[in-house]
């Protein structure tokens, strides 16, 4: 799978739980609140002022790598 601005964080939490310490990098700190876990890629990082694409190639990175 590959993630892309519009996918949920919630459903790359469930698929790929290994990638909680990205988001928890860029200050979403609360993955276990029904609002984290409903918002896109692209609306957390525009809420932490964070490069879409540059927190995308990491999140895919992960995945592909399988860690």
């Amino acid at each position: 799978m590959t993630i892309t601005k519009d996918t949920i964080i919630g459903d790359i939490l469930t698929i790929a739980p290994q990638t909680a310490p990205i988001f928890m990098g860029i200050g979403m700190h609360c993955l276990g609140c029904p609002a984290s876990r409903g918002e896109t890629v692209e609306r957390a990082c525009a809420v932490h002022d964070v490069d879409v694409n540059e927190l995308l190639a990491k999140v895919n990175e992960m995945i592909a790598a399988g860690k």
